[in-house]
């Protein structure tokens, strides 16, 4: 149990962050969890979060509140991205999630730092690898940034990983597949690029709080262009761990 630990998670009321927040709270941790959504806030509440009305781009606001709280560890699961992934929004939605990856974690890091916290667990992605032999593993390249497409978002999440492994406490990412899962928009896997269950993935976030140096590891189902070998081996994840089983 962890009782009397404090876990800060940026992004509670998303797809992830609803189960890693149950996750947390069932293994005794005081749950602070963000939105920028006042229609949120008593979702928050039902789930048994201390909501916090915040938004990432109000860096005084932001580090005020985690220096008030003083985490033990904050979860960096912030995106903004539509419903579903709706295609009709997913073009500007790119240019907006982008933004997020590298101003919004930017925020994060140093109020992070003001507040003393000693461990950053940040989402990534497991899709912008370069193309070349696969399976892609950690120690593969990231897409160029040149690349007319998906160019800006790897750019993006490359500053996210930068950040975040160079902040002076330890910080671990997880490069999740797609989601599919409760509230994604997708029932079953995509197929068009390695994906995990969102509940798997918050696994994988419960069982990074072990890991007490930087790393980076690759979360998603079997798939021959992916290795997930690197977290299912150090830290014991399975992709079958779902939230009804446990």
């Amino acid at each position: 149990m962890s009782q009397n630990k404090k876990a800060f998670i940026a992004g509670a009321s998303g797809v992830i962050g609803k189960p890693l927040c149950a996750m947390l709270i069932q293994d005794g941790w005081k749950v602070y969890g963000t939105t920028r959504s006042e229609n949120k806030v008593e979702l928050l509440k039902q789930m048994g979060v201390e909501p916090i009305l915040v938004d990432v781009y109000d860096y005084e606001m932001l580090e005020k509140i985690l220096c008030d709280i003083k985490p033990d560890v904050l979860y960096h699961q912030l995106t903004d991205l539509p419903d579903g992934l709706n295609p009709e929004k997913m073009e500007e939605a790119l240019v907006s999630n982008a933004k997020l990856r590298i101003e919004g974690t930017s925020n994060l890091v140093k109020a992070s730092m003001q507040a003393g916290i000693k461990k950053m667990i940040a989402q990534s992605i497991a899709f912008v690898y370069e193309p070349g032999e696969l399976p892609h593993t950690e120690a593969s390249a990231l897409l160029n940034f040149e690349d007319p497409v998906y160019g800006t978002t790897s750019k993006a999440v490359a500053s996210l990983e930068e950040q975040v492994l160079n902040a002076p406490f330890i910080g671990i990412i997880l490069r999740n597949g797609l989601f599919y899962g409760p509230e994604t928009g997708f029932d079953e896997p995509v197929g068009f690029v390695p994906s995990v269950h969102v509940e798997a993935a918050a696994h994988a976030a419960i069982l990074a709080l072990e890991c007490n140096t930087n790393n980076v590891y690759n979360v998603a189902d079997e798939d021959e262009r992916l290795s997930s070998k690197k977290i299912k081996h150090e830290l014991k994840w399975s992709s079958d761990f779902r939230l009804s089983l446990h």
